[in-house]
């Protein structure tokens, strides 16, 4: 799984003219899933996903996670995230998890990142053309994979 983390002041996501979710503070997370993918590191991203201190404690010093500041969340779906550019201009997705790999393992993501920071998190629609408007904060863009955990 790959994923881009970003600290939001406000992110939303609209599918056909109509917004799907909004949220204030906290983080906006793009979702990559490639065909290898499971439980565990679905598992582990969530736990890193929550536990990423990257909020400023009153000092200013990123020291607070997203539980910590009662932050939100919104994750969408991005298939695109798992191409390779190794050989030519176009991007291949031959990484990417098909539908029915990557749907379920994109709910469960949702509903697990829900439990870990113990508020409801926003979601895309899987498969959309969807519009995804965001203000990043700071800016702080985080990204993971966890295929390269070390």
């Amino acid at each position: 799984m790959r994923a881009v983390i970003q600290r939001v002041s406000s992110a939303s996501v609209t599918i056909d003219g109509t917004v799907k979710s909004s949220i204030g503070q906290g983080l906006m997370i793009l979702l990559g899933i490639g065909h290898e993918d499971g439980q565990e590191d679905l598992d582990w991203l969530v736990k890193k996903i929550a536990g990423l201190r990257i909020f400023n404690d009153n000092a200013g010093v990123m020291n607070r996670s997203v539980v910590d500041v009662g932050g939100e969340a919104l994750v969408v779906s991005q298939f695109t995230l798992m191409a390779s550019t190794k050989k030519g201009n176009r991007p291949s997705y031959i990484g990417a998890a098909g539908h029915e790999l990557a749907i379920p393992l994109y709910e469960q993501f949702c509903v697990a990142l829900s439990t870990a920071i113990g508020r409801p998190v926003g979601t895309g629609e899987f498969g959309a053309d969807m519009k995804v408007a965001l203000v990043n904060d700071g800016p702080v863009t985080i990204c993971i994979d966890t295929k390269n955990k070390e």
